[in-house]
């Protein structure tokens, strides 16, 4: 019995590289880097100062974006605190991603966001788009979710990206549980503080803390060894900017966003550079670093501006300009 002859398939040609689809293994190195706080606590607690006096101890020029009808700028001048400030009242997280792109563009070495919780549970914050998006598909919850996490995701990615130090406020609210206590009685037992925000929302930040009633902050999480499980009474924000920049300043400088931008954006620019590019960002965890779109100055992120570039000069033709 013999065997059929083999069918011979056209070898395939060989596929351009694509932005993203490469993984390459880098040595690991310790860059200065970014601060990243967030502050929670009940209303009362000394949240928005504190994290005011953080900011202006971090030394860089700051902006606040506020959703809390003004409560920041009451603090203007004390302690010789200046700052710009934004005021919003929608809350779309889509709109935190514009306003962190305008600040990036402004040069603002520090953002403070008083609150994040609005973008959770404001008006047209995530749960509210989460709803909309609930009623064009019958009351499905899934659908909901569907537009709403990658708009939360994206608003997370954007503060993550920010080419400078980030503050984050959080309201918060006391979760009880019923315990029986030594007498066999039951009886509510407050269990901590919940956040306003994404359940797990703080696995993205540096260090979060939380405050109470009596201005007592206590850190939660710490990637700085000197605040890691420290309770601080009428804390000082100043200080806490000084042990959090002593933190930063351990390592290589990092890479700057404003320097891949230029690259980006550069008349020589090539498509294979740009492959390169996209794959410096991507190691430097700066892709969704948020900016405005040089050409029509919409809000953006770097990672876009690059493949846009970067697929605009693979379809130009041999021997002509891309800008021709």
């Amino acid at each position: 019995m013999s065997l059929p002859a083999p069918k011979r398939t056209p070898q395939q040609p060989q596929q351009q590289a694509e932005f993203g689809n490469e993984f390459v293994f880098r040595p690991a190195t310790k860059e200065n880097m970014k601060a990243r706080v967030a502050i929670q606590g009940v209303s009362g607690s000394g949240k928005t100062w504190t994290s005011l006096a953080l900011a202006h101890g971090l030394g860089e020029r700051f902006a606040v974006i506020d959703t809390e009808r003004g409560a920041a700028s009451k603090y203007v001048g004390i302690r010789g605190i200046q700052f710009d400030v934004l005021q919003m009242t929608n809350f779309d997280p889509r709109r935190l991603v514009k306003a962190l792109a305008a600040a990036a563009s402004a040069g603002y070495g520090t953002v403070l966001i008083d609150s994040l919780s609005h973008f959770w549970s404001g008006v047209d914050g995530t749960l509210q788009q989460v709803d909309k998006a609930k009623s064009r598909f019958g009351g499905n919850s899934f659908s909901g979710w569907q537009d709403g996490t990658p708009m939360q995701n994206d608003m997370v990615d954007a503060l993550l990206a920010y080419p400078g130090h980030v503050i984050a406020t959080m309201r918060s609210h006391t979760e009880w549980v019923l315990q029986k206590n030594d007498k066999g009685k039951t009886e509510p037992v407050a269990m901590g503080m919940r956040a306003e925000q994404r359940k797990g929302v703080e696995y993205e930040f540096d260090v979060v803390a939380s405050m109470d009633r009596d201005n007592v902050l206590t850190v939660l999480k710490s990637r700085v060894p000197k605040l890691n499980r420290a309770v601080i009474r009428e804390p000082d924000g100043m200080a806490l900017a000084a042990d959090l920049l002593a933190w930063l300043a351990d390592g290589a400088p990092a890479a700057d966003p404003a320097d891949f931008i230029n690259r980006a954006t550069a008349e020589d620019a090539t498509y294979e550079g740009l492959l390169a590019l996209y794959g410096e960002v991507e190691a430097a965890s700066l892709l969704a670093s948020p900016m405005l779109h040089p050409e029509t100055g919409e809000p953006t992120n770097l990672g876009d501006v690059i493949k846009a570039r970067g697929s605009a000069l693979r379809t130009v033709p041999a021997g002509t300009g891309a800008d021709q």
